[in-house]
């Protein structure tokens, strides 16, 4: 298919609601971008609820709006406004092209080029995620639509091979292209701001970190028992006179069977005086949260991309991760790796940055360096690139 100048160019945005989540950021950061680059197409913005008051589209932007009248937030209306209404908006606009920011239900007849960017397919990989009917159709849709887009974007070249291996997609319709973090993380963070967001949670510099969620497979009681493992060791051997706390945050879902449930650990190994819960913890403070850590732990099973790591490497914090899925893609030679299904193994690398000064140094230095790999510009521009 040839195109020429001036397509028309329909996104789906409708995450811009949700900014606090990774796909929120991913909309918005490269809407962001999109803004910059001065395009001689026109861009249709596809929503559930209207832009943010300071969300200001230039000229060759529009947005369209829209709900079915099922209005309550669950899979019904997803499905809903995926497959049904969204389809029907795209080709009363005369779309050439349509890209979904995230897998979706959405398919499209051939005469609109689909793109899609798909962040993982977790539940291929754990199937547990699809525990009712409801899930398992609408992941049975995305698995369709996947299957019929015109052109994927992976996020990783570990999504491409789960693309390609667990859902036989040609190869030569996967385009892998790296994401980045949210600006926020980029930016200097004044002595004013760290010292507001240490006091609001009552903490000291040093601690150790874990963050990202509390899902089953970012197994956070690896990182809970490694913790533990070292603190005992080190009553022991009184190698460090001031132990670091850990510091975990993260919200437990009620009734969510596929949640850890951080606490119960904690009591049951009585680390309690040790560790600190933070709960939810909005955006604006996690930059200094990872800034202020002398290390991030992050023994995720499986991720589609890793965004927590790359943020932690922003702020120069020493990232411990596993050395599985796509965290090697992301983390290169700048991080230390450890084995997620053994909790002795985190710890080493644990101590390791405790310990060894110059390896901490070392490992904040190369975190940064490696972190300027990454910019929305250049997804930005490959997109651009895919589609013309």
């Amino acid at each position: 298919m040839v195109y020429f100048h001036g397509m028309k160019i329909g996104i789906n945005a409708s995450f811009i609601r949700k900014s606090s989540t990774g796909i929120g950021q991913v909309t918005v950061n490269f809407l962001q971008e999109l803004f910059k680059q001065k395009s001689k197409h026109t861009f249709i913005l596809y929503l559930e609820e209207d832009l943010p008051s300071d969300f200001k589209l230039p000229e060759n932007f529009e947005k369209r709006v829209f709900l079915p009248f099922w209005r309550r937030d669950d899979l019904v209306r997803k499905i809903w406004w995926e497959r049904y209404l969204l389809p029907k908006k795209v080709l009363a606009d005369n779309c050439d092209v349509f890209f979904s920011l995230y897998q979706s239900a959405t398919i499209l007849p051939k005469s609109v080029q689909h793109i899609m960017l798909v962040h993982d397919i977790i539940p291929n990989v754990f199937p547990e995620y699809l525990n009712n009917s409801r899930k398992k159709l609408y992941w049975e849709l995305i698995e369709q639509a996947m299957i019929e887009a015109d052109k994927i974007i992976a996020n990783s070249v570990r999504t491409e091979k789960d693309l390609i291996y667990k859902l036989k997609i040609e190869p030569k319709k996967i385009h892998v292209e790296y994401l980045d973090v949210d600006e926020i993380y980029k930016k200097e963070i004044s002595i004013q701001k760290e010292g507001a967001v240490l006091a609001k949670y009552n903490l000291s510099p040093g601690y150790i970190y874990n963050g990202g969620g509390l899902e089953l497979r970012k197994n956070t009681e690896d990182v809970i028992r490694a913790y533990n493992f070292l603190l005992e060791k080190n009553r022991r051997d009184h190698t460090l006179p001031n132990f670091p706390k850990l510091v975990i945050s993260g919200k437990l879902m009620p009734g969510n069977s596929l949640a850890f449930d951080a606490e119960e650990l904690i009591k049951e190994l009585n680390l309690t005086p040790e560790v600190r819960l933070l709960g939810f913890v909005p955006q604006d403070d996690l930059p200094s949260l990872y800034k202020n850590a002398s290390m991030f732990v992050f023994p995720s099973h499986y991720e589609g991309f890793g965004l927590p790591i790359l943020e932690a490497m922003n702020q120069g914090t020493p990232v411990v991760t596993a050395k599985k899925s796509s965290l090697p893609e992301v983390g290169g030679d700048s991080v230390l790796y450890c084995d997620p299904y053994n909790f002795r193994d985190t710890a080493m690398a644990m101590k390791n940055i405790l310990t060894n000064n110059e390896l901490r140094e070392a490992l904040k230095r190369r975190g940064q360096e490696r972190a300027k790999k990454f910019s929305w510009e250049k997804f930005t521009l490959s997109f651009l690139n895919i589609i013309e």
